[in-house]
């Protein structure tokens, strides 16, 4: 997984109130450093659905960094939550939950997931 540089802008999101905050700064950050439109909104996307799984299966909300580095936007989703479950199939269309994450690595070119001190931390890039 790719470094992450020292000046990267960032955010905090606690409630879900903040979504929608999060999912402008995400588009306004992906737009400002060159990623077409169609895959700002697969971004979007994908930080959403992250975003929300921490709200609903977390405590103490998260923090969102963007950057771009090596022809892809990288975004990084990190929260008091424990390993995400990648690689999974996506669930029948009868299932109630459970595509969020399987939608993240299906619009994303690349996911990653880490632990950091006090949770964890998930890495979606996007080829420029």
């Amino acid at each position: 997984m790719p470094e992450q540089p020292t000046d990267v802008d960032g955010m905090s999101y606690t409630e879900p109130d903040d979504l929608r905050t999060v999912r402008s700064f995400v588009a306004e950050r992906a737009r400002a450093l060159g990623l077409p439109a169609a895959r700002v909104d697969l971004l979007t996307l994908a930080v959403s659905e992250l975003t929300t799984n921490t709200l609903q299966h977390t405590g103490g909300g998260g923090h969102i960094r963007v950057w771009a580095q090596d022809g892809q936007l990288v975004c990084d989703v990190v929260d008091g939550g424990g390993p995400r479950p990648f690689g999974r199939t996506m669930p029948s269309a009868e299932a109630i939950r459970g595509r969020g994450l399987a939608i993240v690595e299906r619009v994303c070119d690349a996911v990653y997931t880490t632990d950091v001190p006090g949770g964890t931390l998930v890495r979606i890039c996007l080829n420029l």
